[in-house]
């Protein structure tokens, strides 16, 4: 993985659908455009729940990985 400057992190580990979406969305309002976040989230649903979620928001997903029980996502704000 490249080194990416992180603006932001946002821990949603052990929330469930809705939460890390809403969570995000709350952090990226307090966000400039093209700041990245960076989410760690732990319910297997958040996968495709970014991806819908980038489509919708326009916000690019820069990257989706696993890492163990953890789903590591970066949004950058549009």
């Amino acid at each position: 993985m490249t080194t990416t400057h992180i603006d932001k992190e946002l821990d949603a580990r052990g929330l469930n659908c809705p939460l890390p979406i809403l969570r995000t969305k709350k952090a990226l309002n307090d966000m400039g455009s093209g700041q990245i976040l960076r989410i760690r989230a732990t319910d297997p649903g958040s996968v495709k729940d970014f991806q819908a979620f980038s489509r919708q928001t326009g916000n690019p997903l820069l990257m989706s990985e696993t890492a163990g029980d953890q789903f590591i996502f970066l949004l950058q704000k549009k």
